[in-house]
């Protein structure tokens, strides 16, 4: 009796917070749309506007072209309504107030977009015509596991060269040697996604572990950062708790006191925002929210504007999508500057900086993918971007390659030529009609210039986590790939023809040095 009455106020808690955060953003959406539009009675024209004038409010504007008419129709518009205070109601609308938009601005936006929008997008063409081997690669693979595979997490440990994964189901820390067998396990509050390794002031071997608490974008703050001590074994310390679905913790000095920091990237829902856990001189730690905005998916740390003081850069792949610079202001606080904006269908999931064309800026390495959403269709802006940094972090489009459902990338000099390459993954991939765009090895031949290989391992999993490093300690860098095997299913009637246990699998590099 006491269990259920326990479950039953979670369950009650966990809805009011629900309902409450969602009810927060939906009035903050429509207090900020109440300025007066005159309609000029032309739809495209006062669609347009009004988009401008209303949608812009929370992200970038979405081109009617991106989607489909029925997309509109039936999914993104309907979820957009009750954003500006109108209710989807069988195959129309109505309003209950006088928040947001008036219920005749609302039809011409739909309107706008049923009249531009395309019965289906054409699928992009690469620009380079992908060889369908294995490259210098080799696979290798662990033991097939007794149950299902829902891997969220591989990394390797640069200091040891040992694989750790996570288990989405079991919520376990798996340790594997060179030979793929299982070394360790620790049991862990919800599922990892994110490792960081580090040895501590008495060498001892750490990592500090992300745990996202939810897999769904739903909002419920039960994800966890946790140091844990590989050496000693001890019980794992919690630096962090309470997070809106934590998807990576990075480290740095960012008050400059000798003291390791952390920041953790809460993507959350419609509740998340970047974490500094600053660390005090007893080694506890004083969280400080840098921003409250959801969406966080990944932040690099680097003296971008060269003060002396580390900065940070952070991608946000959902609600207001886009590329922020995070200045440290020497006082444990930063300012915030926008580089790019991407529309939210986009779905931005990994970033990397990288000097490409060796002319002292870093350039930018995106890729978009997630395809979770209210919009799940094959969309041709999906894959991997290169920017030039054309000075100033201001990015131009410098090469673009299509890939459904880009999910990842790493880089590295995979064939030791001096020059960097690029791996994919695409968990959301065409599997029905292209499997082979679930991993992609890109051979970088020039500047802004690759040749593409699809590795044929899509037979074998359904990539949802990837990381690079050197499992065998011979000097090469090599590719981990895990496999989430059942659920996300982006397209209906899609027979599973890819193993469903095996955990992970290694793309071991055979280049010679």
């Amino acid at each position: 009796m006491n269990r259920k009455k326990t479950y039953l106020s979670t369950s009650v808690l966990f809805l009011i917070a629900t309902t409450l955060s969602f009810s927060i953003l939906l009035n903050g959406c429509k207090n900020k749309s109440n300025t007066a539009y005159v309609l000029t009675g032309d739809t495209i024209v006062d669609g347009k506007n009004l988009v401008q004038l209303h949608c812009t409010k929370c992200h970038s504007a979405v081109p009617p072209n991106l989607l489909t008419k029925d997309v509109w129709k039936f999914h993104t518009l309907p979820s957009m309504g009750p954003y500006l205070g109108v209710t989807p109601y069988m195959d129309g609308y109505f309003k209950k107030d006088t928040s947001g938009v008036t219920l005749l601005e609302w039809q011409n936006i739909v309107s706008y977009y049923h009249k531009l929008a395309p019965d289906s997008l054409t699928p992009a063409k690469p620009p380079v015509k992908a060889v369908n081997d294995f490259a210098g690669f080799s696979l290798k693979t662990p033991d097939p596991a007794k149950a299902f595979s829902f891997t969220t997490m591989v990394a390797v440990n640069p200091f040891n060269h040992k694989i750790y994964t996570s288990d989405g189901s079991a919520s376990v820390l798996q340790e594997w040697d060179s030979n793929l067998k299982v070394d360790a396990t620790l049991k862990l509050p919800s599922p990892a996604v994110n490792a960081s390794f580090f040895k501590d002031e008495k060498g001892a071997m750490n990592g500090l572990i992300t745990c996202i608490g939810q897999l769904e974008p739903i909002d419920f703050p039960n994800g966890k950062v946790l140091s844990v001590n590989f050496d000693t074994k001890a019980e794992p310390t919690i630096i962090g708790s309470e997070l809106s679905r934590p998807v990576q913790s990075i480290s740095g000095d960012f008050n400059k006191d000798g003291l390791t920091d952390w920041v953790v990237c809460g993507q959350g829902h419609l509740k998340g925002g970047v974490y500094l856990f600053k660390q005090n001189v007893d080694h506890t730690y004083s969280q400080i929210n840098i921003t409250d905005e959801p969406g966080a998916v990944k932040a690099i740390v680097g003296d971008f504007n060269k003060d002396g003081w580390p900065d940070l850069m952070v991608l946000f792949g959902s609600k207001n999508e886009g590329l922020t610079l995070f200045l440290n202001d020497h006082k444990n606080g930063f300012t915030s500057k926008r580089l790019m904006n991407f529309p939210p269908v986009y779905g931005s999931t990994d970033f990397q900086l990288a000097d490409l064309d060796h002319d002292g800026n870093l350039d930018l390495i995106y890729s978009c993918g997630y395809n979770y959403k209210d919009s799940r269709i094959l969309k041709p802006y999906h894959g991997l971007y290169i920017f030039k940094n054309t000075g100033n972090w201001n990015f131009k489009q410098q090469w673009f390659y299509p890939i459904n459902g880009c999910t990842k990338f790493v880089t590295a000099d995979f064939d030791g030529d001096g020059d960097l390459d690029i791996a994919t993954t695409a968990f959301f991939a065409d599997l029905k009609n292209n499997p082979s765009e679930a991993c992609i090895y890109f051979e970088q031949d020039k500047p802004f210039s690759f040749k593409p290989h699809t590795i044929p391992v899509s037979k074998y999993g359904r990539w949802f986590s990837m990381d690079v490093g050197d499992y065998n300690n011979d000097g090469k860098p090599d590719i981990i790939l895990g496999n989430y095997s059942i659920g996300y299913n982006l397209q209906p009637g899609l027979s599973i023809f890819w193993s469903k246990n095996l955990p992970f699998a290694v793309l071991q590099n055979n280049f010679k040095k």
